[in-house]
């Protein structure tokens, strides 16, 4: 039997008609798939050779700059090659000797004052040394070079009024309200023509003041100017008010404008005790014998700076058996005075030199003949002895008359302040400085 396959049986079965766009459809994407494709992926020979892609490297780490600050006083031994000879050549340690010859001699550093060494990774940048209350010196790396100069010290100041009541001393009373004894002294030397503070004190005494008190970088650091002060000794009040009268340096003056500063000082030591007084006899406590003694003698520590109690020129110094170290001083044509028993003298003392009121000449000892550390003192009148506690001279010059209208008015704020009526005002000498810190 013959088999005949039906018509049409090679071609593939009939697709529906409905199915027809969405196999088109289909087809279309799978061309855009493949035809997306070969635009965006490299041959593999291409890909091969593409270079990978570059990192940017971590940003480099600067190392942390590393200052030092050294702060001490100067000590015993210390020269600015001790001090400075780790961060200086010897080269530039010369170099700048030279140049403080009109500045500051670097020889002339003192034990005891603070100085300020800076260092920045290691390396010297700048050296702070304190000259005095009122200028430093400084020494600081400008490039290449060391520079040094000499320049005021920065304060905050502010203006208080500070009072106290003597129950035995003057010391004491002002370390009782608080204050250090730099202020006790301060008093001591603008009344040191009126009032004797070794032997005329007395309990129930009083002052007052209104006194610059300074700031360093926010810490108490002493102080400036008294302005005005008011010292009430056995019922007698005595004022002072700083002024300058033109041309002249500043100085003292009550409120009708006669000057304080008078010939002699009342006394060579601002504090102490008289242990001997002037007397035409007294028992020798070494030579056992009576004798006059037309001197005062004042007991006080070995090293109590001793002051010359009037301007004049020193017309002997040296040694005896007897005196020990001792100054005379020739005032004028009138007085003289002498100073015994010293421990030493003081720096630049010679014999010829020219001295001012209040300048210190030498330090209480014992030498010579003496039971212990204590000042002979003694007083010429026309080369005859005299008591200096009876000595009465002459106040110097007072406010001129040019000036007398311009001291009424800087004094009037002054004397208020001393009565208690204003209130006082705290002022800043410079803009950049730090306020005071506040008080407790």
């Amino acid at each position: 039997m013959d088999f005949n396959p039906p018509r049409n049986a090679n071609l593939p079965p009939r697709v529906p008609r409905w199915r027809l766009p969405l196999l088109v459809l289909a087809v279309a994407l799978v061309a855009a798939f493949f035809f997306l494709d070969s635009r965006t992926t490299l041959p593999e020979s291409e890909a091969r050779s593409a270079p990978a892609e570059i990192k940017a490297p971590p940003p480099e780490i600067q190392p942390e700059i590393q200052r030092e600050v050294v702060d001490g006083e100067i000590r015993p031994g210390d020269s600015i090659t001790t001090l400075l000879g780790d961060h200086l050549s010897p080269q530039e340690i010369h170099t700048l000797a030279g140049k403080s010859g009109d500045i500051f001699p670097l020889s002339k550093i003192c034990v005891g004052q603070p100085f300020k060494l800076c260092l920045t990774d290691g390396t010297f940048e700048r050296f702070e040394y304190d000259i005095n209350r009122d200028d430093q010196l400084v020494i600081r790396r400008d490039g290449e070079e060391i520079d040094i100069a000499r320049v005021p010290i920065v304060y905050t100041v502010e203006t208080a009024i500070i009072r106290g009541t003597i129950s035995s001393s003057l010391f004491e009373a002002v370390a009782e309200v608080g204050e250090n004894a730099e202020l006790a002294l301060a008093l001591a030397d603008i009344f040191a023509w009126d009032i004797d503070f070794i032997r005329d004190i007395r309990q129930g005494d009083a002052f007052q003041s209104l006194v610059e008190k300074r700031y360093r970088d926010g810490i108490p650091a002493g102080y400036g100017k008294v302005l005005a002060a008011e010292f009430i000794n056995q019922g007698t009040s005595y004022q002072a008010f700083l002024f300058q009268d033109g041309d002249h340096p500043p100085s003292y003056y009550d409120a009708e404008g006669k000057s304080l500063r008078k010939a002699f000082l009342r006394a060579p030591l601002p504090f102490s005790r008289i242990s001997s007084g002037f007397t035409m006899r007294r028992f020798h406590p070494i030579s056992k014998t009576w004798r006059a003694h037309p001197a005062i003698d004042y007991a006080a520590p070995t090293g109590t700076p001793i002051k010359a109690v009037g301007d004049g020129t020193i017309v002997k110094k040296g040694y005896t058996k007897n005196n020990g170290n001792f100054i005379k001083i020739r005032h004028n044509a009138t007085y003289e005075t002498l100073y015994l028993h010293m421990s030493k003298f003081a720096r630049g003392i010679a014999q010829g030199k020219r001295v001012l009121q209040g300048q210190v000449i030498g330090y209480v000892g014992s030498t010579g003949l003496a039971t212990g550390p204590h000042l002979c003192f003694r007083m010429y009148k026309n080369g005859a002895p005299v008591n200096p506690n009876r000595v009465k001279t002459a106040s110097a010059a007072p406010v001129s008359k040019e000036q007398l209208a311009a001291f009424s008015a800087a004094i009037a704020p002054l004397i208020e302040k001393l009565a208690g009526r204003t209130e006082l005002m705290a002022r800043t000498d410079l803009a950049e400085s730090p306020p005071p810190p506040q008080k407790q």
